[in-house]
């Protein structure tokens, strides 16, 4: 999608930080699931920001540093009045409603990477699955669960043959990504709805704009006045900075001839990304902007392995951070540097992130079987399906032998 050279852009680049790092070269930080006092507010939404901060209860300030320094009885006596506080208190549902409705999501099922550069944990579930994710919960009758596992083994096993070759596996990962697709695209009929109030069938980036800072919290006749008059109203940092990002990906997302006005296509390039090749190829644009380090628009391994900012505080941290960087060294080094001499440009990152790249659907379905492949035919059998579970599902079923027997 081309930016029209008269449109302004959304301000100045977000700063980025650096990790610290040691004698070895190793970042000195913790990765985004482990908690520290910066994450106490509460920031992001969607199922990309679950691995950024700790969950807050209705609202409750994160108070659980000071613990150890107010006796017990002074702690219970807080905990009183705050919890009195907090039932006293309206529940804002339909403000998170609303947000969540018109911003985009930090998570995209079925792409590889998050928004935010990290590694999507559940991609191998999301394209194995499909829209049947929710039906694998931890609390499924495992029995139910087994049987609904073999049946999609046989929905895969195109030939019969009890055996899922890579091909069949690769058909089935293309098929359950265009699943995503048409989830997505029945979602932002909705969320186009909810910001298209009069039914025009364009919106502007000031009608957005209302929507999204009364979302914030703010009075819509205070925001209507200021955009009305073309006065900036004051807006707290972070969310100036969000509505910046949000503004330049806007402009992105409106196709040539540009108008400034999203029709319900271009709202949905602008929410998923992933539904256009221009929107891609800003998200890896964005991606490599925050990860590149030494300003050569590419990226070294050292650079997609550094962790967040922060320090190792404990040997569960550090066993986070080896996991971080190993998750991450493997994939750089086996599927996104695709000619392995070191660094991944744009054009290798956004073949990588293409979720309907029908070459990298061949590569994963390899690496998927590989997983689980026990007795090395380079095929899946049921009982090898059923024994990693867990890696295809989310759930591990036990008893995957006599399974086998019981379901065929």
């Amino acid at each position: 999608m081309a930016t029209p050279a008269s449109a302004p852009r959304g301000g100045a680049p977000r700063p980025r930080a650096t990790p610290s790092r040691n004698k070895d070269g190793r970042s000195l930080s913790r990765p985004r699931s482990e908690a520290s006092p910066a994450l106490c507010r509460l920031s992001g939404h969607g199922r990309g920001s679950r691995a950024a901060a700790p969950k807050q209860s209705h609202g409750l300030p994160c108070v659980a540093m000071a613990s150890r320094r107010l006796p017990h009885w002074l702690w219970w006596l807080l905990g009183s009045v705050l919890l009195g506080e907090v039932s006293a208190r309206p529940a804002n549902h339909s403000s998170t409603r609303e947000e969540n409705e018109i911003l985009p999501p930090d998570h995209l099922n079925g792409v590889k990477l998050e928004m935010d550069g990290h590694l999507n944990k559940d991609f191998h579930q999301e394209v194995f699955l499909g829209k049947d994710m929710d039906g694998f919960e931890e609390d499924a009758e495992p029995r139910r669960s087994r049987r609904k596992l073999m049946l999609i083994f046989s929905k895969v096993d195109v030939n019969t043959d009890r055996k899922i070759s890579a091909k069949e596996m690769q058909r089935w990962i293309m098929e359950k990504t265009a699943e995503h697709f048409q989830e997505a695209v029945r979602e932002n009929k909705m969320h186009f709805r909810a910001v298209d109030p009069d039914g025009d069938g364009r919106v502007s980036w000031d009608e957005y704009k209302v929507k999204f800072l009364v979302s914030k919290g703010h009075s819509e006749k205070e925001v209507l006045d200021a955009v009305q008059s073309k006065r900036e109203l004051q807006v707290d940092e972070e969310t100036q900075e969000v509505l910046e990002n949000l503004k330049d990906r806007w402009y992105q997302a409106d196709s040539p001839p540009a108008d400034l006005l999203l029709t319900e296509d271009e709202f949905l390039s602008f929410l998923h990304p992933e539904h256009s090749r221009g929107m891609l190829k800003f998200m890896v644009k964005e991606i490599i902007r925050d990860l590149d380090q030494d300003g050569d628009k590419q990226l070294s391994l050292p650079e997609f392995v550094s962790l967040p900012v922060g320090t190792v505080e404990n040997q569960q941290a550090q066993d986070m951070d080896d996991s971080w960087v190993r998750d991450r060294r493997k994939e750089f080094e086996e599927l996104i540097d695709a000619n392995h001499d070191g660094v991944v440009t744009s054009e290798e990152l956004e073949s990588y992130m293409d979720p309907m790249n029908e070459y990298n659907a061949l590569n994963e379905a390899k690496q998927m079987i590989a997983i689980a492949d026990e007795n090395q035919d380079l095929h899946l059998e049921a009982d090898e399906v059923l024994k990693y579970s867990e890696f295809f599902t989310g759930s591990k079923l036990m008893d995957y032998a006599r399974s086998v027997h019981e379901e065929f």
